[in-house]
């Protein structure tokens, strides 16, 4: 199966109480795009950027197989750009600067080559952009997940609940399926939002693994305990990345098949906490993600006699 994503391609400047960086390679669409060319699938990445956006970071994308065509370059324009700082406990962070850039007019422009895409990644952008995606596809793909976050609940509730409505998986994390729900409870939280339109929920809970939810089934893993965590920036994308390639690998989408595709998104989220940006994950190859799989196969895996 193809995999079509629409998300940020952007820069950001990131500090921790590891170290800080100048402006690096970041969004979305761009650790998506790595994390589905390390298993092998077809992918297509739709997304804008300025003219100052290096050749190199494209050139990056072509080597790995990932279509570009859907990436417009606005030369007179700027790329997106985040800045922030994380806390010692690496699960708060502080925004420093948001420059919108080029993005805040993004029309996105669906190659002829990803049209007949069958697993259709929507990053976190204003849901009437990912809207407008659905759109544009000659067809629905087979599989529609969706990324979004508390910003647009609070500035675009009707058209993100429109949106919510014509999505097949929804991945968000714990504070967000609370406040998209009004449930505190996760399990009654998932249950309230299957009832806006998703066949599938997923509940990421940082280092505390993801939840998976569907009918009255729920599937839960743990995150990969690390030695060193350095930089937690785009590990949600990278789960997502994995998630979706995954099934774009296998060329199913039924539930079964979905709890694997959990664990390599939470296997490949591993690599990216371990340096700064996108650093670590473009190092990793297929050999790596299965070493880190087993891992997480001896993490989870116990026999036990009940009498």
């Amino acid at each position: 199966m193809k995999l079509l994503v629409v998300g940020s391609v952007a820069f950001d400047a990131i500090e921790t109480p590891f170290g800080k960086t100048d402006k690096i390679l970041g969004g979305a669409a761009t650790y998506i795009g790595i994390t589905s060319s390390v298993l092998g699938v077809k992918s297509g990445i739709v997304s804008v950027v300025g003219g100052d956006f290096p050749q190199k970071h494209l050139d990056m994308f072509t080597n790995r197989n990932v279509n570009i065509e859907g990436i417009e370059i606005v030369k007179d324009g700027k790329t997106f750009f985040w800045s922030g700082k994380y806390h010692n406990d690496l699960n708060t962070r502080d925004t420093l600067a948001t420059e919108v850039n080029v993005l805040e007019n993004f029309d996105p422009k669906i190659p002829d080559s990803m049209q007949d895409a069958e697993i259709l990644l929507l990053g976190n952008l204003h849901p009437g952009v990912q809207l407008s995606v659905l759109e544009k596809m000659h067809n629905r793909p087979k599989l529609v997940i969706l990324d979004t976050m508390n910003f647009w609940m609070d500035t675009a509730w009707d058209i993100l609940m429109e949106m919510i409505a014509k999505t097949d998986v929804i991945t968000i994390n714990d504070e967000e399926a609370r406040q998209l729900s009004g449930e505190y409870s996760l399990v009654k939280a998932a249950k309230k939002i299957h009832e806006m339109g998703p066949e599938y929920v997923i509940i990421k809970k940082g280092e505390h693994g993801a939840l998976l939810f569907h009918d009255n089934k729920v599937f839960a893993i743990p995150a990969l305990p690390l030695e060193e965590v350095f930089d937690p920036t785009g590990a949600g994308d990278t789960f997502a990345g994995g998630f979706a390639a995954y099934l774009a690998k296998k060329g199913k989408t039924d539930f079964e098949t979905m709890k694997s595709a959990l664990i390599v998104g939470s296997a490949m989220a591993s690599f990216t906490v371990e340096k700064f940006g996108t650093e670590r994950i473009e190092e990793v190859n297929e050999a790596d993600m299965f070493r880190r799989l087993k891992q997480f196969k001896e993490l989870t895996t116990f026999d036990i006699e009940l009498q």
